[in-house]
This record gives C-alpha cells, structure tokens and sequence, in this order.
C-alpha cells in the first residue's frame, strides 16, 4: 500500500509546485513590511481607547500589509518556479540528487525572495489563527467602519461596513447600520463599495448585468474577462499553497518520519489546498458556495450570448465545456444539437471540443483528486472528497427567445430557454393526517405565502403549556447551544435554552419533576409524528436538535429598538439576501430537512415569527405565538424566517430540528430514548413488584 505512494513522488511534486507563469523578479519594497498582525493589534487597542484618528491609521496599515504579503508570497513563488523547474529523476544510482538539488535550491529562492522583498525574515511576519481567521471574516472592517462614524466620514464608514457585510451576510446588525447609513444625506447605493471584491466576480456580476439588458456583446466581454481574472487568480492561490500548512492528520504517521514520508506528507498538504482553490475562488466572501456560481454558471450565460451575436461555433464549445461539469443537463443537450444544426455544412460538430480553458481545468482537477484519494489510501489519512459541482439552481433567464421564434418553435427547434429554479430533492406534498384529536388545522402553504408550511392549534393544551413553563425554569442555562453567550442574537434580550437530555437528566435527579422532564420528551415527540404524517413523507423523520427555548426583554434596552430577536435565515443552508440564493453547504445544518415551532405562551410583547422572501425584508406571513400554536416548515432556502423583538416578558418555545438522514440523528435524543427505557423499565418493575410483593418469596 505505502509503496504506491512513493513511486509517483517526484510526479506528484512537479504537479504540486507553483507552474512558472512569471519570470521576472518582484520590485523591491521601499521599506521593511510591518508585521499586519501587529498593526491590527495596535488598531484595536486605540479603538477601544478612544483614540479613532490613530485606530483607523493602524487599521489601514494593517489591511494593506495583509494584502503586500500576499502579492509578496505569490510573486515569489511564481518567480522561483521559473527560475527553478524541476525535471523528473533519471535512473541509476543518486538519479533522484538532481530533482531534490532542483527542490532545494526553489526553497533557498523562495526564502531569498521572501526576505529581501519584506525586508526581513519571513518568520516576522507568522499569525497565529486568530488573527488569520479575522483577516478572512474580514473583521478590520468592523472596526473601521465604527472608528469612521465617531470621525465623521460618513463615505468611509459605508464602505468598511459594506464590505464586511458581504462577508457576512447574516450579520444583521451590520445590514441595519448600512441602511441608515443609506438613510443619511448624500450617501447613495454608489457608495457601497466592496473593498475586498475579487476581480473576477466583479466582471461575473457586470456580465449578468449586460447579459439580462440583452447587451450581448458587452456580457460576452465582461464573461471572458472573468474567465481570464478567475484562471489568473487560480494560479496566484495555488501559489500560496506553497507555505506553512495546519492540518490536523499532520501527525497521522504515529511515529517519526522518514525523509519520504514527510516529503509526502507536507506535499499532500499542498496539494489538498491547491485542489480546494477551486472553491475558494469561485464563492462569495467568507462562504463556501457552490462553485455553480461561477464557472458552470459562466458557460451556461456565455452559449445563449454567443448564441445571440450568431457565433454559433464558440456557442457550441461553450454548451460543450458547461457539460463537462454537468454532462446530464437535459437543457444544455438539447442546445448542443440545436447549435450544431446552425453550423455550416462544411463544418463538422464532432470536431467542436469543449473550450480550452475548462477541459484543461477540469482534467487538473480530476487528476488532483485520483492523486489524493490514492496518497489517502496509502499514507493512512481520511480524505473525502467535496462535491465542488453540485447545483442549486441555475442562471435566471426567462422569455430569452430566439428572434421572430415563438416559444412553441423553439421547443421543436430544440432550443430550451426555460428558466431553471432551485428544486428540493423529495416530492412536494402535504395535507396528510394530524393523528391526534384537538389538533386544530389553521393554514398551509398556501395561505402562509409559501413553500412546505404548515401552522395548527392545540397541539399542547393549557396545563401542559404551563408544565412546559415551569419546567423551564428549573434546567435552562443561559445561552445553552450558543457557548454560553447570555445575548447570541441581539443584546437585548437575554437567552435561554436547555435539551431534552438534560431535562430527563434533572428529572431523574429529582432537581425538577420527573412527570415535567418527561412531558418535554413526549410532546417533542408527537410534534415529530405530526410533521412526518402532514408532510405525507415516505421516509422516517428523525430528531437532528431538541431545543426548548425563552428569550427574555432587558428591562431599559427597548427604546428605539430596531433590531429582530432572531436574525432572517434558513435552517439548512446560508442565506445570501443580495445575491438572492441560500447556499446549502457548512456551517449551515445542511442535513436538516423540516423545522417546526411549538410554542409555550403568549404573556409577552412582540416576538411574532416571520417569514420573508429570499431578500430578508419582504415579509410574506407573520404569526402570533400562543399556547399549544405550531408552525412547521421545510428547512431550506424556500423559507427564510426570524422572530421580531422580544420588547417585554418572556417568550418560551420547543424548537425542533428533523432530518430524513439517519446518519445526523441527534446523538442526545439517542441517550435520551435510552433514558426513558431505563426509566420504563423502572417503572414497569414497581408496577410487577406493587401487583405481587411476595414472588421472590
């Protein structure tokens, strides 16, 4: 098994190491290069002194040495990569010294480079992961744009703000800052500057632009601009790959290293990071969205364009490349045959190829992946490989009919320009039984506006409710679920939360009433039943997170307030108002398929529960909370959803998670169930031993 490994090592390392795409050698800095981590430490404590003229200089200085070291670090690989190749050992005896001579004299380079072009040694400029991890939150921003208010540059203060906003998308309190900002005199949407933007989106969006006015020529040359930014950027990540790199299997091998295993250890390091550029490069800031976004996505706007303009040869090597990545696309098949039947007679469709630019990408990246899986198979790490080309969606292009062709022509010409909208996986259905009598049906999906909703009364009665309430009070911790913050969504209200384990656990203990814990665990239970038998579900419905919840009104902190108790978002996937899309991938709880609601009582002031449209502001149903009321919903981006302000009292709720995936079943619902058995068994063996107390006898 290992021996696979070492043979391919030289291969591997010409693969894994920066291609020479610049020879010349990086201008020298004036000066030396201060550390950025440094400054952004001197920036904040001024900050919080007060001193906002100072904060704001450090702040500046410390995002513009982020961005020197990197154009540094990438320059000088590429730079050494050219003055250095590598080649491929020979045989015999010490054939391999030239290849490792190669390897180290690219490092003595690099290291060279590195010094003279900060100005000292690179070691000074090394961050711990706090500070890396702020750099790409892009927290500076946060700090800037607060620092820019206190001094009254209004312009300033917009552009920090926004661009932490696009990192950040759920930070609702950042969008609320834009807004008034916006609000303000003379600040207008010119304003809203990304100041982090990658190039490449940049043009992306301003194709999109072009391309939805019918401006074809100018979307074809924003599209191929982007194209040449993103392969560009591509190579200046990978570039960076070449330093330090934090894995957590670094130490996997179990014992100390030979010369080739570290090798092949530090390699595979690098090689997993230039595989996921593609992902890095191809999202919005501070997210892992679905490279669809872009490069798919790209080639799916560029054949219709060409298309347009009548170049059906290069609209046709456009469909071609968009199938390398989703050859079972029935659309782009359809116009794959449809261009070909455009082309001139002496022209044959076979010997159109996908485009260059994507069947080289695509074969690279198809080949990383074969090296990975097999260095994880013989060096004894997991890997498991990303989906990078799942889709959710794809371009938003209605009524693009061809000229003087109704839309019956184009079905039978075989062109399909119907608009492609996000699908949920499983079958639509609902209006199943509620299997319990009382249950009052209230409004579905339709009447709420929506998408897999559902609202009903009576699900708990009044003496349960108030159970449920007294009960709350005896196991809940504050910030339970959010690591102990008191405030996790708005500073003013207070937060509280406790599980159904460890409200069986309390109960047990004799801390709170068993009969009450016990209540907790049912009730979530029969929500559970309800939700799999409205919802008409073929599948089991399994609890992924039992959380029974109260956010409470601060007592002076509700005048002016105009934030929400809960932020808008969506249970599976990270909502993106601006971009109009909700990207299923992690952080978000992309295993959650159903959520529901039951609430406890009604003796409090605002906290209705809203669900709005995909832009977070437009409302489509609000909803009361009351004793025994349930809301239940589909988890994904089709229901986007928050609680208004808490302004008084206390407002209690069960919060439910489902998911139809065993494999995300919630590990303490488990122990719960064991709990209960064991309790069941309890109490069975009382009952026996009450009947007849003289058995043993």
């Amino acid at each position: 098994m290992r021996e696979r490994i070492w043979a391919p090592l030289p291969l591997l390392l010409l693969l894994l190491l920066p291609q020479p795409l610049w020879g010349g050698p990086p201008a020298l800095e004036p000066g030396p290069l201060q550390p950025f981590d440094l400054l952004y430490a001197s920036g904040v404590a001024a900050y919080y002194s007060g001193d906002y003229e100072l904060a704001v200089r450090d702040l500046e200085a410390a995002l513009r040495s982020h961005r020197r070291l990197q154009e540094i670090r990438a320059r000088c690989a590429r730079h050494c990569a050219a003055r250095r190749p590598l080649a491929p050992p020979g045989a015999g005896p010490g054939a391999e010294l030239p290849f490792f001579r190669a390897v180290l004299e690219r490092a003595h380079c690099y290291r060279s480079c590195e010094s003279q072009r900060l100005g000292g040694p690179a070691s000074r400029h090394r961050v711990s992961e706090d500070v890396r991890s702020d750099f790409q939150r892009r927290v500076p921003y946060n700090y800037l744009q607060r620092a820019y208010i206190k001094l009254n540059q209004l312009e300033k203060a917009v552009e920090a703000a926004h661009t932490f906003f696009m990192a950040n998308p759920e930070h609702m309190e950042m969008q609320q800052n834009i807004e008034n900002y916006r609000t303000m005199a003379g600040v207008e949407a010119l304003h809203l500057v990304d100041r982090e933007a990658k190039p490449h989106l940049e043009s992306y969006s301003a194709g999109v632009k072009h391309y939805e006015a019918d401006d074809f020529e100018l979307a074809i040359k924003c599209f191929e601009q982007a194209l040449r930014e993103y392969f560009s950027e591509d190579m200046e990540c990978r570039a960076l790959c070449g330093g330090p790199q934090r894995f957590e299997e670094y130490e996997y091998l179990g014992y100390k290293a030979g010369l080739y295993e570290a090798i092949a250890d530090h390699y595979m390091q690098v090689l997993v990071c230039q595989h996921e550029c593609v992902r890095e490069l191809a999202t919005r800031p501070g997210r892992l969205s679905p490279i669809e976004n872009f490069l798919p996505l790209h080639y799916d706007y560029l054949q219709f364009a060409y298309y347009r303009v009548g170049e059906y040869v290069k609209a046709l090597e456009c469909a071609k490349a968009y199938l390398l990545l989703h050859p079972d696309d029935e659309d782009v098949l359809v116009n794959v045959d449809y261009y070909e039947s455009l082309l001139d007679d002496s022209v044959d469709p076979a010997s159109i190829e996908a485009r260059e630019d994507l069947a080289m990408f695509v074969k690279r990246h198809k080949l990383e992946s074969e090296l990975i899986k097999s260095a994880a198979e013989g060096l004894g790490f997991s890997y498991t490989e990303p989906n990078y080309w799942i889709r959710y969606g794809g371009r938003q292009d209605e009524n693009r009919i061809p000229s003087g062709v109704n839309v019956e022509g184009a079905e039978v010409h075989g062109l399909s320009m119907g608009k492609k909208s996000p699908k949920i996986d499983r079958d639509l259905r609902e209006g199943g039984p509620l299997l319990y009598e009382n249950i009052t049906f209230v409004y579905n999906s339709e009447q709420l506006n929506g998408t897999q909703r559902v609202l009903l009364d009576n699900v708990l009665s009044e003496e349960q409710c108030r159970e449920l309430h007294s009960v709350a009070s005896g196991i809940m911790l504050v910030g339970d679920g959010y690591r102990g913050k008191t405030s996790p969504h708005t500073p003013n209200e207070k937060f509280e939360g406790a599980t159904v384990l460890k409200a069986l656990k309390f109960g047990y203990e004799g801390r709170v009433p068993l009969k009450s814990a016990r209540l907790f665990y049912d009730i979530s239970e029969k929500a559970r039943k309800i939700v799999e038998s409205y919802f008409m579900l073929n599948s089991t419905l399994y609890f992924s997170y039992t959380h029974m919840v109260c956010r409470t009104a601060l007592s002076g902190q509700q005048d002016r307030r105009n934030d929400l108790s809960h932020p808008i978002h969506a249970d599976n996937c990270l909502l993106d108002p601006e971009a109009n899309e909700c990207w299923k991938e992690p952080p978000a709880y992309t295993f959650r398929d159903y959520s529901a609601l039951l609430y406890m009582n009604d003796d409090f002031e605002g906290g209705e529960f809203i669900f709005t449209e995909m832009d977070a502001k437009t409302v489509t149903a609000s909803i009361k909370p009351k004793c025994g009321r349930m809301i239940s919903f589909s988890s994904g981006g089709e229901n986007p959803h928050g609680v208004k302000a808490v302004t008084k009292g206390q407002r209690c709720a069960v919060a439910l998670w489902f998911t139809l995936d065993p494999l995300y079943r919630e590990l303490e619902r488990i122990q719960a169930d064991e709990v209960i058995a064991i309790l069941d068994q309890e109490q069975q063996g009382k009952h026996e031993l009450s009947i007849n107390p003289k058995d043993e006898l």
